[in-house]
């Protein structure tokens, strides 16, 4: 009975329901950003492109006589997919780093900085100084 309770009281601990919901979020918030991706950025990707079918661009090397002998190197594929990678790595960088930024300053989840620096001589000063302790400067 003590290993069930000790697995009770990890398994509803608050970490590992907090990790739980992020996973659940996560994977449903990658599904939105790849139908983004496929739906939205890589068909205008497609009409720059020289060829619209540019992903299943490759090229065949001939090993035998018959065609299932033949080897295929699919560098049109693997092209797009690293394309999806950097589109999907920027778009979870827009959001995480300058959205998410942005909402936790309009809710005033950020404090503001405390100091300033001094254009004097860069000492770090509090933001309603009028004067630089280091240098004695006048501030405005």
């Amino acid at each position: 009975m003590g290993m069930l309770a000790d697995f009770k009281k990890f398994a509803l601990k608050g970490n590992i329901v907090d990790l739980a919901v992020a996973v659940v979020i996560g994977a449903a918030f990658g599904k939105i950003v790849a139908a983004l991706v496929s739906d939205i950025v890589m068909p205008v990707v497609s009409l720059v492109m020289p060829s619209g079918d540019w992903r299943n661009s490759g090229w065949i090397m001939r090993r035998g006589a018959t065609p299932k002998d033949d080897v295929v190197l699919k560098w049109g594929d693997l092209l797009g997919v690293t394309l999806d990678f950097l589109i999907v790595a920027f778009v979870l960088f827009l959001v995480v780093a300058k959205v998410i930024k942005r909402i936790e300053e309009r809710l005033g989840l950020v404090e503001p900085p405390a100091t300033k620096d001094c254009p004097y001589c860069l000492e770090a000063i509090p933001i309603p100084a009028t004067r630089c302790k280091a240098c004695t400067s006048q501030l405005t």
